[in-house]
């Protein structure tokens, strides 16, 4: 691995071309009995004493992180084995664990947060902003050969923030409220200055520019300030999807990062046609596009030029999933593919959720539901 430096901001070179995957995964810590929220996400982390194994902004929290893996089948092979180490942790406690991108029925003002120096500052600058983030999400690392691959896939990926979010949607409940969204987590980081849509950069020269004015004027301290829905991830060489709900279920997680690796691996064989035949959308196109997919899901209209033409979101997927098929069969993603299909068919997890709610009225049938799901690993439809 070479290392590529610009004006003091190091970015690593992974040199193979199997662009080169990392997973970030939130859990939820539950009381056993009354499934809601506890903050003993620490007697799991020392049960399981795994570097793989950390904790999070609020004691509620805890988080797994994989290993760097060359395929989505290593990806799976790692979750399950990490699944299992915490779900035996927090069994030992008397807890349990869901993965949605919120719980239905938590209140923010009630979570405690992890003590550390670095989340006292974050409260000292971000205050209310950041103690509402009681949020669940699921991080995509992919490896990039240098900087400026890194800004070409991430201009890339930016069309695809509503496919990947609308797959992953699973949290339409907020504090014991429906929403009206198929996914409201987003909105909560919106609201921090260093955080939602990224500023859109031609090459890792002009991130750097940026970067350094940030650094110089104070907005940040460091890379880690910047929350972007996409970003480069230096010290790690990837470009770092952060966008996506907590999956509810670790095969919707598989199945997720799979669409993403497809994606990667199709712009790497067909990016110069890509760029000459498509003009770069708006950067406001893109908040727009983000907007829709989180009020309406699959069934968002999105905006695919700047001339204002519109496309049925989940009529585009289909489209892109035609499109990806020999890649599907080259890295044998056919069994993610197909429970990508099914989601796009039965529903993502919010709309799990929504007819769990709309049959019963009751939020903690959903918490119960969301529970069973993640205790299976694959969804559940009615």
């Amino acid at each position: 691995m070479k290392r590529e430096l610009h004006n003091g901001l190091e970015f690593k070179k992974h040199e193979d071309d199997h662009l080169t995957l990392g997973v970030e995964l939130e859990f939820q810590v539950l009381d056993k009995d009354s499934l809601l929220l506890t903050p003993r996400a620490v007697e799991i982390i020392d049960r399981c004493n795994n570097p793989q194994v950390i904790h999070e902004f609020f004691q509620s929290t805890l988080e797994i992180v994989t290993h760097v893996c060359r395929s989505t089948h290593e990806i799976d092979d790692e979750l399950k084995r990490l699944m299992n180490i915490i779900r035996n942790g927090a069994a030992a406690s008397s807890l349990t664990l869901s993965s949605t991108g919120t719980h239905p029925l938590a209140d923010y003002r009630e979570r405690l947060v992890t003590p550390s120096s670095r989340y006292d500052e974050l409260i000292d600058r971000n205050q209310w902003l950041i103690r509402r983030m009681a949020v669940y999400g699921m991080h995509i690392h992919i490896g990039m050969p240098s900087g400026d691959s890194c800004i070409r896939y991430n201009n890339f990926f930016m069309h695809f923030l509503p496919h990947i979010s609308a797959l992953s949607a699973s949290s339409p409940f907020w504090q014991g409220m429906d929403t009206g969204l198929r996914s409201c987590r987003p909105t909560t980081y919106e609201a921090l200055p260093t955080a939602g849509m990224p500023y859109l950069v031609k090459d890792w020269k002009e991130f750097q520019k940026l970067f350094n004015f940030l650094l110089h004027s104070k907005a940040i301290n460091s890379m880690k300030d910047v929350w972007w829905d996409l970003r480069p991830s230096p010290k790690f060489g990837t470009l770092e999807l952060r966008f996506c709900d907590e999956p509810a279920t670790r095969e919707e997680a598989v199945a997720i990062v799979a669409f993403v690796h497809l994606l990667a691996h199709w712009f790497r064989d067909h990016e110069e046609k890509w760029t000459r035949e498509h003009t770069p959308l708006k950067r406001w196109i893109f908040r727009e596009n983000k907007w829709r997919t989180i009020r309406y899901g699959f069934d968002a209209e999105i905006v695919v030029s700047r001339q204002g033409q519109t496309q049925h979101l989940k009529k585009d997927i289909q489209e892109w999933m035609e499109r990806l098929e020999p890649y599907v069969r080259e890295l044998g993603y056919e069994k993610q593919v197909v429970l990508l299909q099914e989601i796009l068919s039965k529903g993502s997890s919010a709309e799990r959720q929504h007819d769990i709610f709309a049959r019963t009225g009751d939020l903690m049938e959903v918490v119960r539901h969301n529970v069973a799901e993640f205790e299976k690993g694959s969804p559940v439809w009615n």
